[in-house]
């Protein structure tokens, strides 16, 4: 599988463990997982730009990704591959814990939708390049940063997409994204270790020691009454695509 090590594991198991037990409830809005279905549209609205920029023509079409495979790593329960399905691609769903591609399938089907969907990790399936790769909310979970994103560039086509989020490493994030957000309940106790989160900075270096560069980055911010939305301040999350060398 060209530079793929299958013996090399980057997803911490008690990571995958942790998110399987949610599965069975995260597709429910008002449920653990509730703070992901608040900032999915949010993503998407990013995703969506990125896709009009990247593909000459794409923001005048209502499917712009048709004829167009994307691979979601880190998949969950499917709350980006749906999305994307609906955008046109032959999506594949990706995920170390296999409770969650059994929950994202059964949601799949229910809703009418043919979405490839599978259990491991990336650098160990042979499934070939995508024209959108997308990973939100996974490098942060990860042991190996380097060794992942070398697996996620060696999934990306020669003329590909990126597109990746994670919470920045800031004394604001340490204080909202884990003790705030954890003490009220926004996110389950332990989804966050903010030793593990990494600046935009640092990302990029990374990106790029991986053969990669980033194309637009945003935070995604939270105010009162606009709630969630794209923004300068990339003080506690951000978003970027990037696209190779």
């Amino acid at each position: 599988m060209g530079n793929a090590n299958v013996s090399n594991v980057t997803i911490r198991p008690e990571e995958a463990d942790f998110f399987a037990g949610l599965a069975r409830d995260w597709w429910n809005p008002k449920g653990p997982m509730a703070s992901l279905h608040q900032v999915n549209p949010v993503r998407m609205g990013f995703i969506r730009q990125a896709i009009d920029a990247h593909w000459p023509g794409a923001g005048a079409l209502a499917k712009p990704l048709a004829g167009k495979a994307a691979l979601d790593i880190g998949c969950g329960a499917g709350l980006v591959c749906e999305p994307l399905a609906r955008l046109g691609a032959a999506v594949t769903g990706v995920d170390a814990a296999a409770e969650n591609v059994s929950a994202a399938a059964a949601h799949a089907e229910a809703v009418g939708l043919d979405i490839r969907y599978m259990a491991g990790e990336v650098a160990g399936l042979d499934i070939g390049t995508f024209d959108l790769v997308t990973c939100v909310e996974v490098i942060e979970h990860v042991a190996d940063k380097p060794a992942f994103l070398r697996d996620v560039a060696a999934r990306l086509a020669s003329d590909g997409l990126l597109v990746m989020s994670t919470p920045n490493r800031t004394a604001a994030s340490r204080v909202l994204l884990v003790g705030a957000a954890e003490a009220v309940g926004y996110v389950p106790k332990g989804t966050h270790h903010w030793e593990d989160f990494i600046t935009p900075e640092e990302f990029e270096a990374l990106l790029a020691e991986a053969g990669l560069a980033v194309t637009a980055k945003r935070g995604i911010a939270w105010r009162p009454g606009k709630g969630l939305h794209l923004s300068d301040d990339m003080s506690l999350n951000y978003i970027l695509s990037a696209r190779r060398v």
